[in-house]
């Protein structure tokens, strides 16, 4: 059995994963909906797959914070203690992570053995390049989309698809959150 893989990316209206400028985590919008909804996300069982980049992120994001900040929200804590697979070509050893293997080599050959090998859901939160790749080979099983109410057209950076291949998208689940957070998943399929 094929273990499914489901890439869960932040956005804001106009495409980007993060913003510059005065936005704090979540662009401000979060509410306790989401925060609940995220926690169950991450409460079943699933292994972590991130590139290089973004683990290196969460791992400083994390050693800078309190216990207090929106970065320590419960739903990253479960994040963060979920067996996770770094496919880099540059780390050679995992960082400050309690259950993290890093494995070099081609992502899709990576991923499409662990898609096979692995006997839990596999779920990746940000890693764009990787997921891009990884959208391209046939390797994404769902695109799970947390669409927040903002465009940062001057300080939004992280364009999340810029580079991507064309897809058609089936919506296969939608949600509303807090009143204005748009939730919604998608089967990709290559266009053409």
């Amino acid at each position: 059995m094929t273990a499914t893989y489901t890439f869960d990316v932040f956005c804001s209206l106009d495409g980007f994963g993060a913003a510059g400028g005065d936005w704090t985590g979540y662009w401000g919008k979060q509410g306790p909906e989401l925060l609940d909804h995220r926690l169950a996300l991450y409460g079943e069982e699933q292994r972590m797959v991130f590139g290089a980049t973004t683990y290196r992120e969460f791992v400083q994001m994390l050693a800078s914070s309190t216990e207090e900040s929106e970065v320590r929200d419960p739903w990253v804590t479960k994040m963060r203690n979920m067996p996770a697979t770094v496919v880099s070509s540059t780390l050679k050893e995992a960082l400050d992570w309690p259950d993290a293997t890093v494995v070099s080599g081609d992502a899709v050959e990576v991923v499409g053995r662990l898609k096979e090998e692995s006997e839990v859901p596999l779920r990746s939160h940000g890693s764009l390049s990787l997921n891009r790749a990884l959208m391209a080979a046939g390797l994404v099983d769902r695109v799970q989309v947390t669409l927040f109410p903002v465009i940062t057209g001057r300080t939004g950076f992280a364009p999340i698809f810029q580079g991507a291949a064309d897809f058609d998208l089936e919506l296969i689940e939608q949600r509303t959150l807090d009143g204005h957070i748009q939730e919604l998943v998608y089967r990709p399929t290559l266009h053409g």
